[in-house]
């Protein structure tokens, strides 16, 4: 069977490969992306079943969110950011009015057992 995709974005090599991580032990295959043109290109050929953005990039972590809502994106979106606590939840109410299914936000540090308690629980909406 194959394993849901997880596009993330995050401009932090090793935060990027921490969550990627996280992810692969849920049953996930993880693509890591740490330009917004690359995650654009990757989003379109790969059509991933799940997003992870980071807030805090040198592009907009919001602009992306407008790009998944343009894109009529369906699948789970996961905020990670070490922003305020406000900042995330602005973020995640600007997904839910823009027609995206927001999940979290998760503020940096996250632990890993709450990351992969989040992750399995969204792995198994996925199974069909």
């Amino acid at each position: 069977m194959p394993q849901p995709r997880l596009l993330l974005i995050d401009d932090e090599p090793v935060l990027a490969d921490y969550l990627a991580n996280a992810a692969r032990a849920c049953g996930f295959e993880p693509i890591i992306c740490e330009q917004d043109d690359d995650f654009r290109k990757t989003f379109i050929s790969e059509q991933p079943e799940m997003v992870a953005l980071d807030l805090g990039m040198p592009v907009d972590g919001v602009e992306l969110t407008r790009f998944l809502a343009d894109q009529k994106y369906r699948g789970p979106v996961l905020i990670v950011s070490g922003f305020d606590r406000r900042v995330l939840e602005s973020a995640f109410r600007l997904g839910e009015a823009l027609g995206l299914t927001m999940v979290g936000p998760v503020e940096k540090p996250v632990r890993l057992e709450v990351l992969e308690d989040l992750l399995s629980k969204l792995r198994a909406t996925l199974v069909p």
